[in-house]
């Protein structure tokens, strides 16, 4: 394999399959949050601020 094969063998893996791939990371880091055993930990994450710093003790 010549140095252009390889880069232009490169380009269409990383536009074709590299794209699939960051699509699919996309999807389940979008839907992440709404998995089903997820809603406690989101109601606790969207609370934590209001929370006074002694009311753990």
């Amino acid at each position: 394999m010549t140095d252009h094969s390889t880069y232009e063998f490169l380009r269409h893996l990383a536009d074709s399959w590299g794209l699939l791939a960051m699509f699919v990371i996309f999807l389940v880091l979008a839907l992440w949050p709404f998995r089903p055993g997820a809603k406690a930990r989101n109601h606790e994450a969207a609370n934590v601020i209001f929370e006074d710093q002694n009311d753990g003790e």
